[in-house]
């Protein structure tokens, strides 16, 4: 054969594939068979075309062999051999640039845009356990939780379930934000470095967390109250701005701020009890554990049991605010403070109506707490300062 030509089976290349004068060569794999049609039956017959346009054996004048693109786009198999350790390096690389990261070089702006999806994310979510336990707490719609879900249901429909929603999402998403970014500040700074002693026999994160509830209530208790009217009296307004202009005119200023102290009262006890259990449950599972890093589901977990603790031992107080806050609607009594509240309730209700609600308000705030804290961990994962910040 002419030394122009082409031979496809050449004798002295051992039936290897060769494009003379053009010096492209392919050389035979031995024992590889390689995916797609012919090449496979070839393959397993004992000829190989090992194909690859980064030949381990290039010519020595560096040139890039011809028509190497056009089997590397129209061949059905491409062969990239790679040593294992570069090879479990790039698989780990590769997992890693998987991972949303959104650079905000503030922290408190990171810390309160966190706070802020969590806080939607986890009140959307339970939206319905919040409507039933409101009305459970008044007593508007039936006496236990199968009760006022047929009773909304038949009357409101599914819509009704989430009656006042949005309204609480506004309410919500801010005062998380706030909440949130308060006691990672407040626990930070108070936080002890290696080596320092103790300023006051009060944990950090108990501190923080009394300071994060009452900043988030006093910012936003009106909206608390207005989402409360919205639930209860759903026919006398036509929405979130008709109920606070209603409320101004006919009874004041003030009243939106009713119930205030009871709530501080509840709101202290509770998030302070909250953020302790939930910071002193991640200290837990790290010294048991010997891990850092603690996961998604294990901070639904203890969020979700923290909540479980703080709700149960606070629960006395939401239920006298609540009472408050509707005040002398439909012939109700009207509480002088939370002091006669409770001692109304008890008197009339006993024992038993200082917890009226509590198996749905637990069905309500222990996974609000778990979401809301595996959100915000997973947001400040996300939002960072620089690629390799994760705080």
């Amino acid at each position: 054969m002419s030394n122009k030509g082409m031979a496809l089976f050449d004798d002295k290349r051992d039936m290897l594939f060769s494009i003379c004068d053009l010096g492209s060569q392919w050389s035979l794999e031995p024992n590889t068979s390689y995916p797609g049609g012919l090449f496979a039956s070839v393959g397993q017959m004992g000829m190989g075309f090992g194909v690859s346009p980064n030949s381990p054996n290039p010519r020595n004048d560096g040139t890039k062999p011809p028509f190497s693109d056009l089997f590397v786009k129209y061949l059905p198999f491409r062969v990239i051999e790679l040593p294992e350790g570069e090879a479990a390096s790039t698989k780990k690389k590769k997992k890693l640039e998987l991972k949303l990261k959104i650079k905000i070089p503030n922290p408190s702006l990171r810390r309160l845009i966190s706070g802020g999806i969590a806080g939607a994310i986890s009140r959307t979510c339970v939206a319905p356990l919040e409507t039933i336990r409101t009305h459970l707490m008044v007593g508007s719609s039936g006496n236990s939780t199968t009760e006022v879900f047929h009773n909304i249901l038949q009357n409101d429909g599914w819509k009704g379930l989430f009656r006042g929603n949005l309204i609480n999402v506004i309410r919500v998403a801010p005062s998380k934000a706030i909440e949130l970014f308060a006691f990672d500040t407040v626990n930070k700074t108070l936080s002890l470095k290696p080596g320092e002693v103790s300023k006051i026999p009060i944990p950090p994160s108990l501190v923080a967390g009394a300071c994060a509830g009452v900043s988030s209530t006093l910012v936003t208790y009106p909206l608390e109250l207005v989402k409360t009217r919205l639930t209860i009296e759903k026919n006398m307004y036509d929405g979130i701005l008709d109920a606070f202009l209603k409320i101004l005119q006919r009874e004041g200023p003030a009243e939106l701020y009713r119930g205030l102290a009871p709530s501080l009262i509840g709101v202290i006890p509770y998030a302070a009890t909250n953020y302790f259990a939930y910071d002193t449950l991640r200290k837990v599972y790290r010294k048991i554990f010997k891990e850092e890093k603690i996961g998604n589901i294990e901070t639904l977990l203890i969020g979700s049991l923290a909540g479980a603790i703080s709700s149960s031992a606070t629960f006395p107080l939401e239920v006298a605010r609540k009472h408050m806050q509707v005040g002398a609607l439909h012939g109700r009594q009207v509480y002088k403070n939370v002091i006669h509240a409770l001692s109304s309730i008890l008197e009339q209700e006993g024992i038993q109506g200082l917890y009226k609600g509590l198996g749905p308000s637990c069905m309500k705030l222990v996974p609000a707490a778990g979401i809301s804290f595996m959100c915000y961990e997973a947001c400040k994962r996300i939002l960072v300062d620089k690629e390799e910040d994760e705080a």
